[in-house]
């Protein structure tokens, strides 16, 4: 028996048995729609990233990087590795689904895509807080940058982070099991 037709055998439960029985798609369908949301949302991140790291490429070859301090040029060299692996992560997904194509393992595939998305937002958040940090060091040379720098993060974690999971836990409804 594959693996896939021992997933369509055993039942859903909890949060995903509702959302199963409430779509009524069976195991491949469902792992087809979640791979093509992330697809979808995916796509955002890339872009962004992409165009990023595409200027913090170009930055070496302007005049004014020769003027940069040493400490700068760490933090140039940190936020360009960093939009490196945030690029690789957030683009990962592509190449492992064309690696597994046709070997009926979609539904891990998505786990795997899901995780390298998250771990890709995860980098693209401390890409530009580096990146920012960096601007605004040059920028203004303030002492208020990192406390600048800092809200801006606070920020990215609230609209990314909490409000999603504040959403989630608000808006969830858990059907109750049936006592036994």
């Amino acid at each position: 028996m594959a693996d896939s037709d021992v997933a369509e055998a055993r039942p859903a439960t909890g949060r995903e048995g509702a959302e199963h029985a409430q779509r009524e798609e069976s195991e491949a369908e469902r792992a087809d729609r979640r791979w093509n949301e992330l697809m979808q949302e995916i796509r955002v991140a890339q872009t962004g990233v992409q165009i990023l790291f595409g200027f913090l490429l170009s930055v070496a070859f302007t005049p004014a990087f020769g003027h940069l301090s040493h400490t700068n040029r760490l933090i140039y060299i940190t936020t360009v590795v960093l939009g490196a692996t945030a690029t690789g992560a957030l683009i990962a997904p592509v190449p492992f689904h064309r690696l597994i194509s046709g070997r009926s393992i979609k539904a891990q595939a998505v786990r795997w895509a899901a995780r390298l998305i998250f771990l890709g937002l995860g980098l693209l958040v401390a890409t530009l807080t580096s990146a920012l940090f960096l601007i605004l060091r040059v920028a203004t040379h303030d002492g208020f940058v990192p406390w600048l720098v800092g809200a801006v993060v606070a920020w990215y974690l609230a609209c990314w982070v909490a409000l999603p999971l504040w959403a989630r836990h608000r808006y969830t409804t858990v059907p109750e099991e049936p006592a036994g």
